[in-house]
């Protein structure tokens, strides 16, 4: 018979405290301030830092506190309001829901590898976008007009979505979803959306190829205010939805039958959090590519300081995956100055060595 909320959030806490905080002043508000801190040094240092660099001692003029050149106070505010501060805002988001989305997948599939790739919403979006450049194109020339403007982020937030959509039913009988088949599913369903992703390559044109290799590789190269605001709505609901998933996530540790003896609604929770990672991570695809490893790297760097517990992992992972993003765009952008470098390519030079010490670390643990 299931139990009350408060004996569910009682157990949640047991649960997290073996792994208590170490060596983090204030407990869990000193490391959300800590990481929070860290986010705005990130957003910062984007935001000054770049071709056009921006000293920090003529901030102060542009943010009208102070008097200075009236050139180029006015040519830093337009770097900032044109360039810079788009970017960020779309990096910070971006990285966010990479990172919150990572957590909930390594809590639902209870795996620290687990990462939102295996489910095959990037694969899915990347082809259907792949499929609106290649085929889409062709159809809409025909007729003597070109795409309309944001046809490539629809396309792929609905590609993200319909994957999920069917995964989800492949992985569900009798009301029921099997966490492992949805993983199988996944992997399978993305090698074969990759498959379709490299005939379509196949039959791309040199434009065409560019145009792919740019989701492929990631970049936040196009950011502007109206990309990063179409951002904001699932950004929102998903940081509502957090307490939820934070106490579904720790119960559920315990497994599913003591998850849903302590009051947890299993099957809502799984399919609230597959839902929730679809439109997080087929939105951020849809306005800045394909971006790997955030989503397995920064749970796993908020663990070290928090402890297993969703309630600090959850938070701290959408302002360290922010944070993280924004550090790894502005390498990309001076890395090869004045040349961008793919914004994937950093992240994975990253990610990768971090992910093959997981995985050493866990075969030496005999896990």
């Amino acid at each position: 018979m299931p139990v009350s909320g408060a004996s569910t959030r009682a157990v949640s806490r047991r649960a997290a405290r073996p792994f208590a905080l170490r060596g983090v002043r204030g407990g869990p508000a000193g490391l959300l301030a800590g990481l929070a801190l860290v986010l705005v040094a990130a957003a910062l240092a984007a935001a000054l830092i770049g071709a056009a660099g921006i000293p920090i001692t003529r901030l102060p003029a542009v943010m009208g506190l102070a008097t200075g050149d009236p050139d180029l106070v006015a040519r830093d505010r337009l770097i900032l309001g044109a360039v810079r501060l788009p970017r960020v805002a779309l990096a910070a988001a971006v990285g966010a829901l990479l990172g919150v989305s990572g957590a909930i997948m390594q809590g639902l599939f209870r795996n620290p590898l687990a990462d939102p790739g295996l489910i095959g919403v990037s694969a899915g979006a990347a082809l259907s976008t792949a499929a609106m450049i290649v085929i889409g194109e062709r159809i809409v020339a025909s007729s003597g007009t070109a795409l309309p403007l944001g046809t490539l982020p629809a396309a792929a937030f609905v590609g993200g979505l319909v994957t999920t959509a069917v995964l989800y039913r492949l992985a569900t009988c009798e009301g029921r979803t099997a966490v492992a088949v949805l993983l199988l599913a996944g992997i399978a369903v993305g090698a074969l959306a990759m498959a379709g992703l490299g005939l379509l390559i196949f039959l791309a044109d040199d434009r065409q190829l560019r145009d792919i290799q740019f989701w492929m590789l990631g970049s936040l190269g196009g950011a502007t205010w109206d990309k990063a605001l179409a951002l904001a709505p699932v950004l929102a609901a998903v940081c509502a939805a957090l307490p939820f998933f934070s106490r579904g996530l720790d119960v559920l540790a315990l497994g599913e039958a003591e998850a849903f003896h302590m009051g947890i609604e299993v099957q809502r929770l799984k399919r609230w959090a597959v839902v929730s990672v679809a439109a997080a991570v087929g939105a951020s695809v849809a306005f800045s590519g394909v971006v790997g490893f955030i989503g397995i790297v920064v749970p796993h760097l908020v663990r070290l300081a928090a402890g297993p517990g969703h309630r600090l992992v959850l938070p701290g992972s959408l302002l360290l995956g922010a944070a993280l993003l924004l550090a790894a765009d502005t390498v990309a952008r001076i890395v090869a100055a004045p040349a961008e470098l793919p914004i994937g390519i950093v992240t994975a030079l990253v990610g990768a060595p971090f992910f093959l010490a997981l995985l050493l670390r866990r075969r030496v643990a005999g896990l």
